[in-house]
């Protein structure tokens, strides 16, 4: 895989990762406010960028089992931070949220 196409792809995952942690913030916010059904609105378009940013990565590593090479670079390490730090915050919006709901 060449370089630019790995930049490419490694910019896809930047993007929609922080797109999806933002969508999970404002998930937050909007529970802690007690818009509940916004916070769940925001929280499934944050679940939606961070399946683009799930599959950009998947397809890289698709091709890297399948024998293609893909050259590891500042740019996709830091992209690959970006996507589990998304994550991660999804994991605990989801706690937030449902903690928020029961003391409401």
């Amino acid at each position: 895989m060449e370089e630019n196409e790995i930049n490419q792809v490694a910019m896809v995952l930047i993007a929609n990762s922080g797109d999806a942690r933002s969508k999970f913030m404002e998930a937050i916010a909007l529970a802690k406010n007690r818009y509940f059904d916004q916070a769940q609105d925001k929280f499934d378009e944050g679940k939606a960028s961070l399946r683009l940013a799930h599959q950009a990565q998947t397809d890289l590593l698709t091709q890297e089992a399948g024998g293609e090479r893909v050259a590891l670079s500042l740019l996709l390490l830091h992209a690959q931070d970006h996507l589990m730090n998304a994550m991660t915050v999804r994991d605990f919006a989801q706690e937030l949220i449902d903690l928020y709901q029961r003391l409401a």
